[in-house]
């Protein structure tokens, strides 16, 4: 795979993953959207078959890493760390392209999600923090990123550390195609299914990053978009999505170095 190669397949496949996992988050908040309260099911489903399209649509340009823990811990499990910016800059860029499209899709119900007075004048989960030690997250931040139901940043970091673990372990185990460098055809499905499981079994902690782009880069374009009354973007909480699964992937690379290579 050329670098060139990388990047487009990265941008093409991180975009299509935030478009469908961040839409359906959107489709379950927002007002005036036919999937309004359709709940946790609905977004972890929708979150599976996001990766799942998207690994299938650029598993030949890329091999559909996505993910920059996925992508350090086939780094820590190869020695190879030549690709890994360039993995990066792509997965970071396609995120943000991703939340962008999301915002264009839903622009009419962010519209009136955020101009509705029930909503601006209701205190939000988010946002019931203590406002000494962090922000109030804004009345759609969810859509884009995610935050700790019990904000303890011990706790929160550890959630996402073993949630990543179980991805990334899945992912090497299962889930590499024959060049050993990304998602197989077989490994896409694999992995969708384990990223519906991780949602329902470990996702009501945190939200479930497990995967940095999808967080900082959407948290990025939320911070930037001209969005009324959309509130703050917690970036007091946005280490911990990041550094949690980064950590994830190269602790599970080292079980898998140990227990299976």
């Amino acid at each position: 795979m050329s670098s060139s190669d990388i990047f487009i397949g990265e941008v093409i496949g991180t975009a299509v993953l935030i478009l469908l996992g961040g839409g359906v988050c959107a489709a379950v908040t927002l007002k005036r959207s036919k999937a309004q309260n359709a709940g946790w099911l609905a977004i972890t489903f929708g979150w599976g078959f996001a990766v799942l399209t998207a690994v299938y649509m650029t598993g030949s340009l890329s091999g559909a890493h996505l993910n920059p823990a996925v992508t350090v811990g086939i780094a820590v499990k190869d020695g190879d760390w030549g690709d890994v910016p360039v993995y990066f800059a792509g997965q970071l860029l396609g995120a943000m392209i991703g939340a962008v499209l999301v915002w264009i899709a839903y622009y009419g119900q962010f519209q009136a999600h955020l101009t509705d007075p029930e909503i601006t004048s209701t205190p939000h989960e988010e946002g019931m923090v203590d406002q000494r030690s962090a922000p109030a997250a804004g009345p759609v931040l969810g859509v884009f990123s995610t935050g700790p139901e019990v904000r303890n940043p011990l706790m929160n970091l550890a959630t996402e550390i073993i949630g990543t673990v179980v991805l990334v372990l899945a992912v090497l185990t299962q889930g590499l195609n024959a060049d050993g460098k990304g998602l197989g055809t077989l490994g896409a499905l694999i992995t969708a299914l384990v990223v519906v499981s991780i949602g329902l079994s470990l996702g009501g902690p945190t939200g479930y990053a497990i995967n940095p782009a999808r967080d900082l880069g959407p948290r990025i374009v939320h911070a930037l978009l001209p969005l009324p009354n959309k509130g703050g973007s917690d970036w007091g909480y946005a280490w911990i999505p990041v550094a949690g699964p980064l950590i994830g992937g190269a602790l599970a690379a080292g079980i898998y170095n140990l227990a299976f290579a």
